[in-house]
C-alpha cells in the first residue's frame, strides 16, 4: 500500500520508528526492551521483533506470534528524486481471507498517522 505523505522525511521517520512517535498514532504505548516491541492497544498487548531498519528510511517488524515465519510489516519511505514528494510504502503479509480487513485496518491507521502530521 502507498500513501503519499505532506511531511518531512525526518519528521515522518521518528513517527513510525520511535516508541513516541507510535504511540501518537499506531497504538496506545509501546514498550521497547532491544529489538523487542510490545505493542499496547485497550490494555492487550502484541509483540514484535524489529528485524530490519534504516536509519531515515524504513523499519520491519515481525510478530512473534504469526504463524508464517516469512511474514513481516514494513513501513518505507520514499522520496520522488525529481518531485521531492514523499510516500510511505506500507507493506504487510495477511491471509487471501484477512486482506479486506488488514487494508481496512491500515487505512485506519495511516489516517490517525496524516491527521498527527497534520496532512
Amino acid at each position: 500500500m502507498e500513501f503519499m505523505v505532506r511531511s518531512a522525511p525526518n519528521v515522518l521517520y521518528e513517527l513510525i520508528s520511535t516508541p513516541s512517535g507510535f504511540s501518537e498514532w499506531y497504538c496506545d504505548d509501546v514498550n521497547v526492551k532491544g529489538a523487542r516491541y510490545t505493542f499496547i492497544w485497550d490494555g492487550e498487548e502484541e509483540t514484535a521483533q524489529l528485524i530490519g531498519q534504516k536509519r531515515g528510511e524504513l523499519v520491519r517488524f515481525q510478530w512473534e506470534d504469526d504463524e508464517d515465519p516469512n511474514a513481516f510489516f514494513e513501513l518505507r519511505i520514499r522520496i520522488d528524486a525529481m518531485t521531492n514528494d514523499v510516500a510511505l510504502i506500507l507493506t504487510d503479509h495477511a491471509w487471501p481471507h484477512e486482506l479486506e480487513t488488514a487494508r481496512a485496518l491500515w487505512d485506519s491507521q495511516i489516517h490517525n498517522l496524516l491527521r498527527v502530521i497534520g496532512a
